[in-house]
């Protein structure tokens, strides 16, 4: 089981003092809160992807790189990468480079994304985010796989003879997840290519998610895959934690209260109540999230937000010591117990590479030298 924590990027006015970060103490922040996720025991950190204001993160893939460089053994990955207005050819490259820069220690999550003006941005029309979503993550799979690659389509021009590179690590791609909401499309799609699902198990109650996962988890089976019980889930989570109960409410309220997200609506209580926000403290914290396991079963990835809705760094390098100090080991240990021995392990590079190669030695992919193109002649690769 894999825990961490996931940011949106967003820039928001602190509520209580009044004061808006710039992008330049945002930026900086979100690598300590990165470095310090690792530092107190947890495995994953993502970041989201935006291109309008009040967010920052345009740029996943330098972001994730500078972590990388800047930690050991923390996974690095995306909430989400948006499939549909991304070449998927510079996903394939720019997420192979990340690969090999962190050492595999990376993934990529991949979704729609919810901000309809981003579609004309990039050249595409939302009315086609789902096919988009569709097409590009076919070609995706396939540049990863494929040295050299002949494809057409209906949303960009035709290739020929393209070879994406770098070649992946160890000629093992990295692992995908597929992020969403409320489209069972994409648990289909998930299901279809042995993908992990990641169900952003936030805003929605319980049930909502389950019929998703569900879904997913049949669909997974019926492609050969493995049975239900081995497909390959995530969960977000959102959290705000205090010693005592009532503290976490005291002082999570404000920020709660002017969030772009839910302010200005149902109650923090009626909130917490009726989704899979928590507030409390971290015994309560633990049991709110036991329940995730009671509705869905074995999970591989548990993501947490809790630097959103204007809350001081400060104040979420202390959420991350609470989370990793008093909460996550408890976590671990209920959720080993339960575990049932048929499901699957959290995905990891090494894994995916013992699965592929065994004990023998792994691709190391070494280019012919240039002749101008791939079109003619046999593989641009030597071991090919």
């Amino acid at each position: 089981m894999q825990f961490g924590v996931f940011s949106v990027s967003d820039i928001t006015r602190d509520p209580v003092t009044g004061q808006t970060p710039s992008e330049a103490e945002r930026i900086d922040a979100i690598q300590q809160i990165a470095r310090k996720t690792e530092e107190v025991g947890m495995d994953v950190f993502a970041i989201g992807e935006h291109h309008n204001p009040p967010f920052f993160s345009s740029s996943p893939t330098t972001l994730l790189a500078a972590i990388a460089a800047t930690t050991k053994d923390l996974v690095v990955t995306t909430s989400t990468t948006l499939i549909t207005t991304n070449d998927p050819v510079r996903v394939a490259e720019e997420y192979a480079m990340l690969q090999h820069i962190s050492k595999g220690r990376m993934d990529l999550m991949i979704g729609r994304g919810n901000t309809a003006p981003v579609y004309p941005w990039f050249g595409q029309d939302i009315r086609q985010g789902l096919p988009l979503a569709l097409q590009n993550y076919d070609l995706l799979h396939r540049l990863w796989r494929e040295d050299v690659v002949d494809w057409e389509g209906e949303f960009r021009t035709p290739l020929k003879g393209f070879t994406s590179v770098p070649r992946p690590l160890d000629g093992v791609p990295p692992f995908v997840w597929h992020g969403s909401i409320r489209t069972p499309q994409i648990a289909e799609q998930a299901a279809f290519y042995g993908n992990g699902y990641f169900a952003n198990h936030i805003f929605w109650p319980t049930e909502h998610s389950r019929q998703l996962i569900e879904f997913y988890r049949e669909r997974f089976e019926h492609y050969g895959h493995g049975t239900a019980k081995q497909a390959i889930v995530g969960l977000g989570g959102q959290a705000y934690i205090a010693k005592r109960s009532q503290d976490a409410y005291r002082e999570f309220r404000p920020y709660f209260n002017e969030a772009p997200v839910y302010g200005h609506g149902p109650s923090l209580e009626e909130f917490a109540s009726s989704t899979p926000l928590s507030v409390g403290s971290p015994q309560e914290v633990i049991d709110k999230t036991l329940t995730f396991h009671d509705a869905f079963g074995d999970y591989q990835r548990q993501l947490f937000l809790i630097d959103h809705a204007g809350l001081p760094l400060k104040t979420v390098l202390n959420q991350l010591e609470l989370l990793g100090g008093e909460v996550i080991p408890v976590l671990r240990k209920e959720l080993a117990a339960r575990r049932d021995p048929e499901s699957a392990a959290a995905p990891t590079h090494a894994a995916l590479v013992r699965a592929h190669y065994g004990d023998g030695p792994v691709r190391e992919a070494r280019p012919r030298a240039n002749r101008g193109d791939n079109v003619t002649g046999g593989s641009p690769y030597l071991d090919a």
